[in-house]
């Protein structure tokens, strides 16, 4: 299983993606779940591993189910907002973006990925 979140920052909401050079590819901050972790403990650790940003999480999201490698995959999503944190490339994650969702949406390399994104945007009109 992998975890992963979409992040707001100041007021204004913003999604934060990760490019990996090993993919050469655009994605939500995900990876695996250590020993012993629960899954929400995991984002939260994921997102600051590959973002530099501490995050607080916000509502769960979709759990997207594929194969990776002929291998099956589950990664479970929430929303989240951004806290303190800097950004520093590393061999997993070279890059990131802060982008408004529409922009973030067709930056996305998956269509999974990007359909991730209307679902933000519905669970955050509804709460409001």
């Amino acid at each position: 299983m992998e975890v992963g979140g979409d992040l707001e920052v100041g007021g204004d909401l913003e999604v934060c993606l990760v490019h990996r050079p090993k993919y050469d590819d655009w994605s939500h901050p995900k990876g695996k779940l250590k020993r012993g972790e629960d899954a929400g403990t995991a984002a939260l650790r994921e997102v600051a591993e590959e973002t530099g940003y501490t995050a607080t999480l916000g509502s769960e999201l979709s759990t997207a189910h594929y194969y990776a490698n002929g291998r099956p995959k589950d990664v479970r999503y929430w929303s989240g907002e951004a806290g303190e944190g800097h950004f520093t490339p590393n061999h997993e994650v070279d890059r990131i973006l802060w982008l408004r969702p529409p922009e973030a949406r067709q930056r996305l390399t998956q269509p999974r990925d990007a359909e991730l994104v209307d679902e933000l945007l519905a669970s955050l009109h509804n709460t409001q």
